[in-house]
């Protein structure tokens, strides 16, 4: 029950870090805090459970972690090098 509890006050920390900060790599950094309260509660209750398939579902999420975290980084890059800020309202700007 208490590794739920800190699954949740890591999911709200990570959603209000996302909603507060502007810059894209502390964005970045709130949604893998999200992925790994999301993994834990999966482990949480799959040991409550007596069943491995948390476990699966965990690694499936460190997968899906991997690949967003290569791919965002690609994009900050990219951002970065056209616009010379990680400012995600200046980089929302370019609609124009």
């Amino acid at each position: 029950m208490e590794g739920l509890v800190l699954a949740g006050i890591l999911f709200t920390l990570g959603l209000i870090s996302m909603l507060i900060r502007r810059n894209i790599i502390f964005m970045l950094v709130s949604v893998e805090i999200m992925l790994n309260a999301a993994g834990l509660a999966f482990i949480v209750a799959a040991a409550r459970w007596g069943q491995p398939e948390g476990q699966v579902m965990f690694m499936f999420i460190l997968a899906m972690a991997a690949a967003e975290v290569s791919v965002g980084l690609a994009l900050i890059l990219q951002i970065y090098h056209q616009l010379k800020t990680l400012d995600s309202d200046e980089a929302s700007k370019m609609r124009g």
